[in-house]
């Protein structure tokens, strides 16, 4: 009789420990991700939870029980695993990492060779159903573990992304890994820029003695906005525990919608390369599609989620991708996600240009007022969706499915789309130059949902 193993979502594994994720299932875990993938070399690393170590030891050795050789890059971010994938060739990688989930969380996200996702259509069910089944091969010769430091390469390929150094102009930046794991790379990163760092939360601590790293709550965003005000600082930054996301602040402690800084770096990375494809999420869009398409790159709707959009980037060969989420794609990142790139390429363009990040986005977001994601727990997202969509069909619009619903009114549009993960519904409404009705059509929306 197979044992369940709850802990697998859409795009990873993710749960509570010891109840849904324990060194029991980390270990049937990696047996079946080497029964699935078929690695002979696979990179492993882990964020400061204090859960990680445990889950580490069970994991790698049910790779090394399966006949895999694991490359322990010891505790890092999980853009770091992307890069051991790509950047020596191997064939995968485990982080583990539960992000900005609460304390007692962890989980593993998994790439196969080159750092392709492995996502819940695309392997993740087959790796949750055999380690269920525990239906292993035998192995007659055991994999090894081997220390591994890319650390050095990994930043030399960061910086590769800004032009010459010499040339940056200093700047003043807060900095804030919130006791996750961007800290040890901020320091790294340090030593070769001009910049003055003004850093807090800065030690990897599983205790997270100021909270769980996650900018996206209000709570979790005041230290940053405090230290940037206090510091009269241009710039500020801050992470989630395993900073595959950053959130930028303007100098007056205003964080950026995520939204409009796809719209900059696609702009900005299209200067480098002419007529280029930037892939973006149908959630909000008509601020990145004038932006990319003034720059003379060619814009590609993908459906949201990192496992679509890295899929849309290779098929169409896009230079960047970015959500609205905070999660910014790079070509030259093996098409991965990164949380440091797109703040150095922010930085870059304050310093060389002389202009706050604010007088950079202040018009685009008067041009393009929008509600920021809205989610709303419904009995039946999908039925919800048909009745709001059924409510508006009457006006004369244009329809896309590519996720959920999005409908264009010509001076307005909404998308709505249902969580992979929960029963909500994710609602997101922009205009053209207009708060008033951006905030009616949001109102009436919710009121639409609200009244069932």
């Amino acid at each position: 009789m197979s044992k369940a193993i709850t802990c697998f979502k859409a795009y990873d594994a993710r749960g509570k420990v010891p109840d849904e994720l324990n060194p029991e299932n980390a270990y049937r875990i990696g047996r079946a991700y080497a029964e699935f993938v078929k690695p002979r070399q696979v990179a492993v690393g882990r964020d400061v939870r204090l859960s990680s170590e445990a889950l580490f030891e069970a994991l790698t050795r049910g790779l090394i029980d399966s006949g895999v050789d694991v490359l322990d890059l010891g505790l890092c971010g999980t853009e770091q695993v992307y890069f051991a994938a790509f950047h020596l060739e191997l064939d995968g990688g485990i982080m583990i990492t539960a992000s900005h989930n609460p304390i007692d969380y962890n989980g593993f996200k998994f790439v196969r060779e080159s750092a392709k996702p492995l996502s819940g259509d695309s392997g993740l069910e087959d790796i949750r159903r055999i380690a269920e089944e525990e239906s292993f091969s035998e192995c007659s010769t055991k994999g090894s573990i081997t220390p591994t430091d890319l650390t050095q390469d990994y930043v030399d390929h960061l910086l590769g992304y800004l032009g010459d150094l010499e040339q940056l102009k200093p700047l003043k930046i807060v900095v804030n890994p919130g006791n996750g794991m961007a800290g040890p790379v901020i320091d790294l990163l340090e030593a070769r820029l001009p910049f003055e760092f003004i850093k807090i939360q800065m030690q990897p601590d599983g205790n997270f003695p100021n909270g769980i790293p996650n900018p996206m709550l209000t709570e979790g965003r005041a230290s940053t906005v405090d230290a940037i005000i206090e510091h009269n600082a241009d710039l500020g930054i801050a992470w989630d525990g395993d900073f595959d996301r950053c959130f930028p602040f303007d100098h007056s402690g205003r964080m950026i919608e995520g939204y409009y800084i796809v719209g900059l770096l696609g702009a900005q990375l299209l200067k480098q390369n002419p007529g280029a494809k930037v892939v973006y999420d149908p959630r909000l869009v008509w601020n990145t599609i004038e932006l990319i398409g003034d720059s003379g790159g060619i814009p590609v709707q993908s459906k949201s989620g990192h496992a679509f959009i890295k899929e849309t980037m290779r098929r169409v060969n896009g230079i960047y991708g970015g959500e609205m989420s905070a999660h910014h794609y790079f070509r030259d990142f093996g098409y991965c996600d990164s949380g440091m790139i797109p703040w150095l390429l922010l930085a870059e363009m304050i310093s060389l240009q002389n202009k706050s990040l604010a007088a950079m986005v202040d018009e685009r977001i008067k041009r393009f007022p929008v509600s920021g994601e809205i989610n709303v727990k419904v009995d039946d997202p999908a039925a919800m969706i048909e009745k709001v969509h059924a409510h508006f069909e009457s006006l004369p619009h244009e329809i896309d499915r590519t996720d959920g619903v999005g409908m264009d009114f010509g001076d307005w549009r909404f998308n709505l789309r249902c969580s992979n993960t929960e029963p909500l519904l994710r609602m997101n409404v922009e205009t053209r130059n207009d708060i008033a009705m951006m905030e009616k059509r949001r109102d009436e929306i919710l009121n639409l949902i609200r009244s069932r």
